[in-house]
């Protein structure tokens, strides 16, 4: 028996006006939570009822003491990490992707949701002017995407190298020498460290976190074998770029595979003002980045794009005598490293309709501008220095010494009034500017340089 529609109308309802009231306290309140782990722990937990609980009264709870505890991560004034804000459709796509519920595994049992990814992709890969023909899979995030990606350079270069590593798995098998910039993310180790591959080799990077083009070349002489090489779209402090296409020639040139970690800077791709910072995008072989950062989807909205589809099905595709195939193409859990899972790519597919070409264009320009913003207006600061060229999202500051560095973050912090969160780089103590929400505006900017000043004046 299929259940009762009405039973499911009190804790929407509940849900619905909690997810309104929250939305709309954004703007007012504190970014930082005024709770802590133990407290909703606490709250939420004890002994397990022994009876149900009415639905309502569960969401009710949920969100009275869960609030508290809370980031305002949705902010205009949150720049502690790449996260971004959720873009209206996006949200309200996300919430029919729950209600709908659909495993977005198989074409022939929910073309629906399938059919709606297929369709995201395809504007993906035009609007980063990719190949047509390359395989869009949506994974979880941006470590999940470069997993994938690498995943199926580790098939298809063990293949070259007459390997099967389906068959012999990765014990005796060639050595996959991996290359990557001394300043790369660490979503490339931790995906190297998920496929066997081990650390990366490390290449010489220049004072803005860009692997040396010169130092790769001198690098690759050096190697026989299985090659993998991960670039940069988007450095992590300063969003400064790799020299992608030029560093693909060469990679190529010693029969290579080129890996593009882009978790949000590949989005430079989409905007005639910023794609001269991605020259030759299109020569790498896959290429990794997360919705959320950028495109201002909800969590859970990774993209992996790799040029040839046969690889990446290689990596990840199985069959069994219980799944009905529709046709030929790749079903989506052939694509990715799950079976079941959410249709994720619905939310990616409802924020680019609803942003149009020239929307998501506009959208990575603002991130830029912003960003340009808050450095000119913090550089006025006594004491401030801009670390870094500010070329895309991201800005570095420091004061005089390590020390008011942490200090002046820290009194920031507590103001409440923005999030700049601190790092370390080029053996400096920084406070990390990261602007990637689309509700930023320039009162958001005035309001957050206005903080670091007050964080930074003396008393």
């Amino acid at each position: 028996m299929s259940p009762d529609p009405a039973a499911y109308d009190a804790a929407l309802d509940r849900a619905d006006a909690h997810a309104r009231a929250w939305l709309a306290g954004i703007p007012q309140r504190p970014l930082p939570p005024t709770s802590d782990v133990e407290a909703v722990a606490a709250a939420l937990g004890g002994s397990l009822p022994d009876g149900p609980t009415d639905p309502a009264e569960v969401i009710d709870l949920l969100a009275r003491v869960v609030e508290p505890g809370l980031m305002s991560m949705g902010s205009g004034r949150f720049f502690g990490w790449v996260i971004g804000g959720t873009l209206p459709a996006a949200l309200g796509a996300d919430w029919l992707v729950s209600a709908w519920d659909q495993n977005a595994a198989i074409r022939f049992a929910t073309p629906g949701v399938v059919g709606a990814e297929q369709a995201a992709g395809a504007w993906l890969l035009d609007l980063l002017g990719l190949p047509q023909s390359a395989q869009v899979a949506f994974v979880t995030g941006g470590t999940t995407a470069n997993f994938a990606g690498l995943a199926a350079g580790r098939q298809r270069v063990l293949e070259a190298a007459g390997w099967d590593l389906d068959r012999n798995g990765l014990s005796g098998s060639p050595r996959v020498t991996v290359l990557a910039g001394a300043d790369r993310h660490v979503t490339i180790d931790i995906a190297l460290r998920y496929l066997g591959l081990g650390a990366p080799t490390l290449v010489e990077a220049d004072d803005q976190g860009r692997i040396r083009p010169d130092a790769l070349a001198a690098a690759l002489a050096t190697v026989e074998g299985p090659l993998i090489v991960a670039l940069q779209a988007g450095n992590l402090h300063s969003g400064a770029f790799d020299a992608i296409g030029e560093c693909a020639d060469l990679v190529h040139k010693k029969g290579g595979w080129v890996h593009v970690d882009g978790a949000f800077g590949l989005w430079a791709a989409t905007s005639p003002r910023q794609r001269h910072l991605v020259p030759g995008l299109e020569r790498a072989d896959s290429w990794a980045t997360d919705a959320h950062k950028s495109l201002n989807t909800p969590y859970d909205c990774g993209v992996s794009i790799v040029r040839d589809p046969a690889a990446l099905r290689a990596a990840f595709g199985f069959s069994a005598a219980y799944l009905i195939r529709a046709d030929d193409d790749p079903d989506p859990y052939e694509t990715v490293p799950e079976f079941s899972r959410r249709a994720r790519g619905v939310p990616v597919w409802a924020a680019l309709r609803s942003l149009g070409r020239e929307g998501v264009a506009a959208l990575v320009d603002a991130f830029v501008a912003n960003a340009q913003a808050i450095a000119a207006g913090i550089s006025e600061i006594p004491g401030a220095q801009v670390l870094n060229d500010v070329v895309y999202s991201q800005v570095c500051v420091a004061f005089e010494s390590d020390e008011r560095t942490r200090a002046v973050t820290e009194r920031l912090l507590a103001d409440g009034v923005t999030w700049m969160s601190g790092s370390t780089w080029k053996g400096r103590a920084v406070m990390r500017v990261s602007v990637s929400n689309w509700s930023t505006d320039d009162e958001d900017v005035r309001l957050s340089i206005d903080a670091v000043r007050r964080a930074a004046a003396p008393g």
